[in-house]
């Protein structure tokens, strides 16, 4: 069943509270997605830290109900 994007966008804020989320439905159809992520947090973090952030928060949502999921991090002065 496709994942709805402010279901994505709700997760990611819970485990990240000051991420801002933008959601692209890359194909139209609820369930290939790509998220902006930019959050404070991901300061000072390489990229890949930065992405096991958001997945933490995904948590068992990543590869069950949500499985395509494009990602970009960037922290708020645009890294």
């Amino acid at each position: 069943m496709p994942m709805p994007a402010d279901e994505i966008i709700a997760l990611i804020k819970a485990g990240i509270p000051d991420a801002d989320v933008v959601m692209e439905d890359l194909a139209g159809d609820n369930d290939h997605w790509k998220a902006t992520v930019t959050s404070a947090a991901f300061k000072g973090k390489l990229r890949v830290a930065q992405h096991q952030l958001v997945y933490a928060a995904l948590g068992s949502k990543m590869g069950n109900e949500l499985h395509a999921l494009a990602l970009e991090t960037r922290t708020p002065d645009g890294a």
